[in-house]
């Protein structure tokens, strides 16, 4: 194998098994295969019945559990679900090896038609938000909302901190990188990450920091973790030069759905003076900046980016209607507990 090609990955089906992703309280987590793919989706039980559904879609090297903490605060407004990426988090890697902003869209796409639940309140983080754009574009019958958090849309100017990540994607790149970093703890990394991702790492509790090496070590373990990780930058990166129809700024402008956009201050992957540029492009957007947030915000304030995505339902109606469907639903129940009274009343 020459130094510029990818390692070879086995098949999916015998693929090792590697240790157990972490599922936390009152969170469900299963296998969902499809033609092409299999993804593992994180759900958590909804309030009530009645609640609309969400998708949620992680970043280049997240997954699923990048989203517990809003889906925790969400409970009572959406019936939640997110993602694991093909080739990431507990999913394996895709049957064609097509780890492009298209391929992962289509993945997104062929769940939602399998699984019914569109339209959706669809949700997207960096690369998810690049994905989560073109699903919109594409398919605006299977979202109902857009909520995009530091979206991996193409900048002229890239953050001097995101060049490495762009690097990934050039052959040769990320086996040279495995052999520079070989003796890197799984500690090491996750302070990385950490440092790049987070406005403020000292926000992260002892116990997501143990959580995140632990899940760093698996990872690490996979045989196709750097592969995914390469070819899905390499992805990101050939989405930035797409023009015309496919351009993901021209397809920006196709949505239809209402969008909320979510933009950190302090984000060292995306730049904040996007925040403008996407508001412009996205019809019918309105616009949440966190100056202390990083690229990850629904991590480090997940109350804030709940609360603005509750202001995005009552805009759009969707809060109103729920409180609607639920008054109809106590005022035929109370019907039908005076006509069972009065019809008890007239046998008695």
């Amino acid at each position: 194998m020459s130094s510029t090609e990818l390692p070879f990955v086995p098949p999916a089906n015998v693929l090792p098994k590697v240790g157990t992703v972490r599922v936390a309280e009152g969170e469900r987590l299963r296998s969902v295969e499809l033609p092409g793919v299999t993804l593992s989706v994180r759900s958590r039980p909804p309030a009530r019945e009645d609640l609309p559904p969400a998708l949620f879609v992680h970043g280049l090297g997240g997954s699923s559990q990048n989203w517990s903490a809003l889906m925790a605060l969400l409970d009572g407004d959406v019936d939640s679900q997110a993602l694991d990426l093909p080739g990431f988090g507990d999913s394996p890697p895709p049957d064609d090896g097509n780890y492009s902003v298209t391929g992962h869209a289509r993945a997104v796409i062929r769940y939602l038609d399998a699984s019914g639940r569109g339209p959706v309140h669809l949700f997207g983080n960096s690369l998810g938000g690049a994905v989560t754009t073109r699903v919109a574009a594409v398919r605006p019958d299977l979202v109902r909302t857009l909520t995009l958090v530091s979206p991996a849309l193409p900048e002229i100017r890239v953050q001097r901190a995101a060049v490495p990540t762009g690097l990934l994607a050039v052959p040769g790149v990320a086996l040279l990188f495995t052999r520079i970093t070989r003796e890197w703890t799984a500690e090491q990394r996750v302070r990385g990450v950490m440092a790049l991702c987070y406005g403020d790492p000292g926000r992260v509790t002892p116990e997501g920091f143990r959580h995140a090496v632990q899940e760093m070590e698996r990872r690490l373990r996979l045989p196709y973790f750097w592969d995914a990780m390469a070819r899905s930058a390499r992805g990101i990166v050939n989405a930035y030069t797409l023009g015309g129809q496919q351009g993901l700024w021209r397809q920006a402008e196709r949505v239809l759905a209402p969008t909320l956009l979510v933009y950190g201050g302090r984000d060292q992957l995306v730049g904040f003076r996007m925040a403008q540029k996407a508001a412009r492009a996205f019809r019918d957007s309105r616009l949440v900046t966190l100056p202390d947030a990083g690229h990850v915000a629904m991590m480090e304030y997940p109350e804030t980016v709940a609360m603005a995505f509750r202001e995005l339902l009552e805009d759009a109606g969707e809060l109103g209607a729920q409180r609607a469907k639920r008054a109809d639903r106590a005022g035929a129940g109370g019907d039908a507990v005076d006509r069972e009274g009065t019809d008890e009343s007239m046998g008695g």
